[in-house]
This record gives C-alpha cells, structure tokens and sequence, in this order.
C-alpha cells in the first residue's frame, strides 16, 4: 500500500486544512452489495478513497475559502469549497489518473453517481442503519430512509465524494467493517424515528456520545435553505464585498 501512503502523505496538507477524513475503498466491496444500475464502471480491484468532512471543516476550510473571495455565485457554497480542494489533489498527483465523484452529483436518469452512504458503509467510516437492521419493525408501510453514523462524530459529519485511482489495483486489501455504534433494537428505532421525522432538531446526530458537533453558526448556516445561504453568508458580512464588485 505504498501508494496510498504516498498519496496521503503528499496531500497531507490540503487534508489538513480541509479536516477530512479518508476511508480506503475496493470497488469490488461497493459493488457486491448493490444492483448492477449502481455499479461503478471500474475493475473490482480498484482503489478509491471515500472523503467525509467533519464539524471543524466548516471553521478550517470552508469559511478561509469563502473570505478568500474563491467563492462564485453559483452553486452550493459548501460543494464549492470541497470541489476546489479535492482538485487541488488532482493536480497535485499529475502522474495518476484521478477521477472525482462529488455526493450531489447524478446521472442523466436522475440517480446518484454512487450511493454515498452505502460506500461509507463498505469502507468502514461509518455504519449504515436501515430499516432492516430493526428486527421488529413498528412504521408498516411508512417510508423510512436510513442513515450512517460515525463513532466519533454521531451525525455531525457529511460524506463528500469520492477519490478513485482507476490504474492502482488492490487485489490484497482487506476490509474493514463499520463500528456498530447504536446496537440496541431500542437506539436504532429512536435513530430512524429521530432522522425521519425529526431531522430539523439535530436530534439523531447525539444518537451517540460524540467527540465533535456543528458549531451554533454552522448550525445555523446548514439549516437556511440551499437557495438562502448565499444571503446568509451575506448576512455574516463575509461576502458583501465580492457581490458588490459584480
């Protein structure tokens, strides 16, 4: 696994100061457990690194970017920012091919690009609790959507994209499963109850003691809808002279 310390260690910087962190991937591990229509179109031993940022990027990278006035007016301002350091990483590597798939991106069929949550799973960064991990089963024919927690920061992190190395096979890597964090029958009823009808009051991200959450400002931010936070940003003084040069 030389090269994926290499990789590591060349990017260490950027992967500072973005607060990330990465979780080794074989394409084979994502593939089995999915329908074919959501396969990765890449050999079954090829490496990826699923990225996930944590409550201190939005104070380390994500606010330094946007006062650095890299921010254009188009777009998710968060998806801006990892998009820009994630291609910092690209360019940093000339000698591989690198391909980047962002979570909000999707195909011409309206489906995500890949699953982020299934992938999280199948790297072992976080432990993906579904409707059939509950063994008695109390909604009947309510949809219920699943969700991952980490076992450090509950729910307080988001799972970004994923960094594949197309020409780096990994026939030998072994996998790592998630930290079932919230293993009572009765936690993960209140989990699912908690991040289906409840989503807007945190609640579900302290399903578990964590070590890190959101900030009140970054609280703040994440809960103005996608089409405000612009104006929020404006609101916080940040922005206002980058609009006005326009």
């Amino acid at each position: 696994m030389k090269f994926c310390e290499g990789m590591v260690g060349q990017n260490l910087g950027v992967f500072f100061l973005m607060d990330v962190c990465l979780y080794l991937l074989k394409v084979e591990w994502y593939n089995a457990v999915l329908q074919p229509s959501f396969h990765l179109r890449y050999s079954e031993d090829t490496l990826a690194f699923i990225v996930l940022s944590t409550p201190s990027m939005f104070d380390r990278a994500f606010k330094p970017f946007v006062d650095k006035q890299l921010l254009k007016k188009i777009n998710d301002p968060v998806d801006q920012c990892v998009s820009y350091h994630l291609s910092l990483v690209k360019e940093s590597l000339p000698d591989q091919r690198v391909d980047i798939i962002y979570d909000y991106e999707i195909l011409p069929n309206r489906k995500p690009k890949f699953l982020a949550q299934t992938a999280a799973h199948v790297a072992g960064a976080a432990y993906y609790y579904q409707r059939k991990d509950v063994r008695c089963d109390p909604w009947g024919e309510k949809k219920i959507y699943g969700v991952c927690i980490h076992p450090r920061y509950g729910g307080w992190f988001a799972i970004r994209g994923l960094l594949i190395f197309p020409d780096v096979q990994v026939p030998f890597l072994e996998q790592v499963a998630p930290v079932d964090c919230v293993a009572s029958e009765e936690k993960r009823i209140e989990l699912l109850e908690k991040f289906n009808f409840h989503w807007r009051d945190w609640s579900y991200r302290d399903i578990i003691e964590v070590k890190e959450r959101y900030s009140e400002e970054q609280k703040a931010y994440f809960a103005a809808p996608p089409a405000e936070r612009f104006k929020w940003l404006e609101l916080q003084g940040v922005v206002q002279r980058m609009w006005g040069r326009e």
